[in-house]
């Protein structure tokens, strides 16, 4: 028997209460952090933050009043749109090249990163790939495995290398984490994954001996500017009068936090402008300092609930389609939360990803609000029973 409820009674308000506290986290955190900038007018990157989340919030209705089942008619123009601007990025004069990579495209009275969206577009590609040939696949082997992982990489890799060679190494990443978290939830031998990861790390390995042994090669891999970076993250205070001085004067802020911080908009480290973009990239700085070991705490599990929720949903989804497209949702935001955060307290090499629904900015943000619209969307057309399940993919 089926449990009819209408679209109001659908929504998870949950999850709505989870992102209304990141909200507000973020307001606050952009209101001490960005002062330093425009003094005149302390509030301005607050305000432009709160128009970016009221068009968020109306690009996520948007996306939540379409039937997610008929993103699969849209999979293919969507994901050759993204590659055509990721071209033209890199091979047309519309490409903008700023702060040493070339990511944005110029259309006169705005700037679009293709890169941003290209990643919903790839959820929908490989969430629609991947429920063809589950539903029509007769019979699990190494074989079906290895098409599934081989056409992943097919869908996957163009826009990985794209990215990759503007260069933004970090949204590159992003793409990467999206592949293997969807590959993870399509069911492939653990044997091929750990292939897979065995790989990735004699990658990383190779890179090490090119950069001892032949460093005329590596440097055709990783950019200077990442190099950079990468030497001061192994050795920051060897490194904080150039490379270090961003994650040295981060560290040294948010362990003056302490326990329960030094108080709202008086952080020594995030009011006296020693840490560049700390209303962006760093803005975890701010709230590990001026909210403490505690304001962190909150901030962290109101994440994992955050995340609890939409793997609940998309276990609880009867629509192969659309557990695939939580699971890609997920891959992109976990992997954002984590190397944000990591690269703030010297864990990870900083890449220049933006905290999920914290840092100032409007096209990481409409996003990841276009993200959530797709796990809200799915979790309302979720058909549930009293007595059994129906799975409405087969």
């Amino acid at each position: 028997m089926e449990e009819r409820k209408s679209g109001f009674q659908q929504i998870d308000y949950t999850l709505l209460f989870l992102l209304f506290v990141l909200m507000c986290f973020s307001l606050l955190a952009i209101y001490s952090g960005s002062g330093q900038y425009f003094s005149e007018d302390p509030t301005y990157y607050v305000k432009r933050q709160i128009i970016w989340f009221v068009v968020g919030i109306m690009v996520m209705v948007g996306v939540m009043v379409i039937d997610y089942d008929l993103f699969k008619n849209f999979s293919i123009p969507l994901y050759g749109i993204g590659i055509t601007f990721l071209l033209l990025v890199a091979y047309s004069p519309l490409g903008v090249f700023r702060n040493g990579s070339q990511r944005w495209l110029d259309f006169g009275p705005a700037e679009i990163q293709p890169s941003e969206f290209m990643k919903i577009f790839l959820i929908v590609a490989l969430a629609h790939m991947l429920y063809i040939v589950t539903i029509n696949r007769t019979k699990k082997d190494i074989q079906s495995d290895l098409i599934i992982v081989a056409r992943v990489f097919a869908i996957g890799l163009p826009p990985f290398f794209l990215i990759l060679r503007q260069p933004d190494l970090g949204t590159a990443l992003v793409i990467a984490s999206i592949m293997a978290t969807m590959l993870l939830m399509s069911g492939v031998a653990w044997r091929i994954l750990l292939f897979l990861g065995l790989a990735a790390i004699g990658g990383i390995m190779s890179l090490v001996w090119l950069h001892n042994y032949n460093f005329e090669l590596f440097t055709k891999f990783i950019a200077s500017h990442q190099l950079d970076r990468i030497y001061g993250w192994i050795d920051p205070y060897e490194h904080q009068g150039s490379f270090g001085y961003q994650l040295v004067n981060a560290m040294r802020g948010i362990g003056s936090g302490q326990l329960q911080g030094s108080g709202f908009m008086q952080g020594i480290q995030t009011q006296s402008d020693r840490i560049p973009e700390i209303h962006t990239d760093f803005i975890f700085t701010v709230i590990g300092e001026e909210f403490g070991f505690i304001g962190a705490t909150v901030l962290l599990v109101t994440y994992f609930l955050l995340f609890y929720r939409m793997i609940i949903i998309a276990l609880t989804c009867n629509n192969l389609f659309g557990t695939y497209l939580i699971a890609g949702v997920i891959g992109l935001l976990v992997f954002q939360v984590f190397q944000n955060i990591a690269m703030t307290i010297g864990l990870m090499p900083i890449t220049g990803l933006a905290l999920p629904f914290i840092s100032y900015g409007g096209s990481a943000l409409l996003t990841n609000m276009l993200a959530m619209g797709i796990v809200l969307n799915v979790n309302i057309r979720t058909r549930h029973y009293m007595f059994e399940t129906e799975d409405s993919s087969l």
